[in-house]
C-alpha cells in the first residue's frame, strides 16, 4: 500500500515539475485517484464519446452556423476550443474548424468545481451524457492539465523547441511498436491520403503534443505525462523529424 500511494505522488511530482501552471499549493489537491482522473481529462478533452464507448447523433445543439463541422465530432471539446486550448485565438483562428468561439486557456489553476458547473451548463448539453466522474475529469484537466503551448511550440514554423535527439531515445524505446521506426508503420489517415507520424506532427505539432502527453482515446497508445514536460516535446521535435 506504501508503495502503491508513493507511485502517485511522484507521478504528481513529476507532472506538477512538467507544468509552470500547477503551483506548490496544487499538489495537495492532487491525489492519487484524482491524478488518475486528470489523465483520463485529457483523454475526454480529445474525443469523450470514444473515450466513453458511446456514439453521438447529430450536430451539436450550440455548433455555431459559421463553422464547417458537422456530426458527431462537433461534439468534441477540441473541435471548439482547439489542440492549443486557444480557440478562436489560435490555431482555429482560420480554416475549416473556425468556430469563433473561445478556448480554455483563462479557466487555468480555476477550482475544478467551478469548472463542472461550466461543463454542465445548457451551452455544453452534457448533463444527460456524463456522470459526475466524467465530468470532474474534465474539469481535472482543464484546470491542472493544459499549458501554453506557444512557449513551446513557434507559432509560425510550428517547430517544437525539443531536443530530437533525445526524444529519439524515447520514441525508439516507447511508441517504435506500433508505429514503427520511420513513424510509417500505421497510416492514421487512409490510402489517397495517408497520415503517419511525421506527417501529424507536422501539420498539427499542437495535436500532436497532446496526444503525446494523454494518449489517444479507445487505442492502445500511452500517456507520456509521466515524463517531464521537456521529454514530452523532445519526443515531438523527433516526430517532427520524421518522414512525411
Amino acid at each position: 500500500m506504501r508503495l502503491i500511494k508513493f507511485t502517485f505522488i511522484l507521478c504528481v511530482a513529476i507532472l506538477v515539475t512538467s507544468s509552470p501552471l500547477v503551483s506548490a499549493q496544487d499538489i495537495e489537491k492532487l491525489s492519487g485517484m484524482r491524478f488518475v482522473q486528470l489523465v483520463r481529462g485529457g483523454l475526454m478533452y480529445d474525443n469523450w464519446p470514444a473515450d466513453l464507448g458511446v456514439s453521438v447523433e447529430g450536430t451539436h445543439p450550440a455548433y455555431p452556423d459559421i463553422g464547417q463541422q458537422k456530426g458527431p465530432d462537433t461534439w468534441r471539446c477540441k473541435e471548439c476550443h482547439g489542440w492549443d486550448y486557444k480557440g478562436k485565438a489560435g490555431a482555429y483562428s482560420k480554416g475549416r474548424h473556425f468556430t469563433g468561439i473561445r478556448g480554455i486557456r483563462n479557466y487555468a489553476n480555476h477550482d475544478p468545481k467551478s469548472v463542472v458547473k461550466i461543463l454542465m451548463n445548457d451551452t455544453h448539453n452534457l448533463k444527460d451524457k456524463l456522470t459526475d466522474n466524467d465530468f470532474d475529469a474534465l474539469a481535472m484537466f482543464v484546470s491542472y492539465g493544459q499549458i501554453d503551448v506557444d512557449i513551446y511550440i513557434d507559432r509560425k514554423t510550428k517547430k517544437s523547441i525539443g531536443d530530437a535527439s533525445n526524444g529519439g531515445r524515447i520514441y525508439l524505446s516507447t511508441c517504435i511498436k506500433c508505429h514503427g521506426a520511420d513513424g510509417k508503420e500505421m497510416n492514421m489517415g487512409d490510402d489517397s491520403s495517408p497520415v503517419y507520424v511525421g506527417t501529424a506532427a507536422n501539420d498539427n505539432p499542437w495535436e500532436t503534443l497532446h496526444i503525446i502527453r494523454w494518449g489517444h482515446a479507445n487505442t492502445p497508445m500511452i500517456s507520456l505525462v509521466f515524463l517531464g514536460l521537456k521529454e514530452q516535446l523532445d519526443v515531438l521535435a523527433f516526430c517532427q523529424a520524421l518522414p512525411r
